[in-house]
């Protein structure tokens, strides 16, 4: 399975009770593939995974993966701090049907390479479907060495890594380690896709594409065809969006956003708050640069 093109790091939509929207869920994954994203990669950082019970995420992944029917590869999150635990949610999402895992590293407590390696090896043992590493080092106090991704990507079913580091020469550094294996770089930084892309990453899981799905998805299509301004004005053009979710703590912006064009994904869970009225005007500027 390889892992390519521009695949969403989805959003978790909630009503206003802070529960799960069913609804908007199936709406948004409609949304995404339509507009041609290459896949759909749930309970990440802006699915907000760090907010939700296991059984929520059990409960949203299913509506994910049978409202996907398989059209694009699902990808779930199930990463956390505890092997075990991590093991048993990864079981559960496997026999939900989900194509493939997403794994961050452990946080809080800042483990040694040598104990993240026994962490993902571990994992991957229990379960059959692909793994997608995870790196963030920003939120999660660690950043994987590139030579503990090479040892990883000697893992079979262990296939790709999303960087989030914010560092091309840390996603070079783990392209070239790697580039004997069957292994996937990605971009997890929507400000790196196309400098990503011409290093020779495979693609990217942006956050981004939530809401300008259309832009991003042209950054990957151009640089394939070989327009290469097309693509540099695409990514230029993400910087719009991107000035704009500084302004709030992730995901807050980035779903008043998306409620404001049209697909009701609710607000942040708390303690993230919504955003002030200032805000949301600078929200309504950005959405009529893209004409949303």
């Amino acid at each position: 399975m390889e892992v390519k093109g521009i695949i969403t790091a989805m959003l978790t939509p909630l009503d206003e009770n802070q529960e799960i929207n069913s609804r908007s869920t199936k709406q948004l994954v409609n949304k995404l593939i339509n507009s041609g994203v290459s896949g759909i990669f749930i309970l990440g950082t802006n699915g907000e995974f760090h907010l939700l019970t296991n059984d929520e995420k059990l409960s949203f992944a299913k509506i994910v993966i049978d409202e996907v029917n398989k059209r694009v590869p699902v990808y779930v999150g199930t990463g956390g701090n505890s092997t075990r635990e991590v093991i048993e949610l990864s079981k559960k999402m496997e026999a939900l049907g989900a194509d493939a895992l997403s794994v961050i590293t452990p946080y809080f407590l800042v483990p040694s390479q040598s104990e993240v390696i026994q962490h993902y090896k571990t994992i991957a043992e229990s379960v059959k479907i692909p793994i997608v590493l995870y790196n963030i080092p920003k939120n999660t106090g660690i950043n994987l060495d590139p030579e503990t991704v090479k040892e990883l990507a000697k893992i079979k079913n262990i296939i790709a890594i999303k960087d989030s580091s914010g560092n091309l020469e840390n996603i070079a550094e783990y392209i070239q380690i790697t580039k004997d294996e069957d292994f996937s770089v990605l971009s997890g930084s929507d400000s790196l896709i196309l400098r990503a892309l011409k290093i020779g990453a495979t693609g990217a899981i942006a956050a981004t594409s939530n809401l300008i799905t259309d832009l991003d998805v042209s950054i990957y299509e151009k640089f394939l065809k070989g327009d290469i301004a097309g693509a540099e004005k695409a990514q230029q053009e993400i910087e719009i969006l991107r000035t704009v979710l500084k302004l709030g703590t992730v995901p807050s912006i980035l779903k008043k956003a998306v409620q404001m064009s049209g697909i009701s994904v609710g607000p942040a869970r708390l303690p993230v708050a919504q955003p002030k009225q200032e805000v949301v005007k600078k929200i309504q500027e950005m959405l009529d640069c893209y004409n949303l």
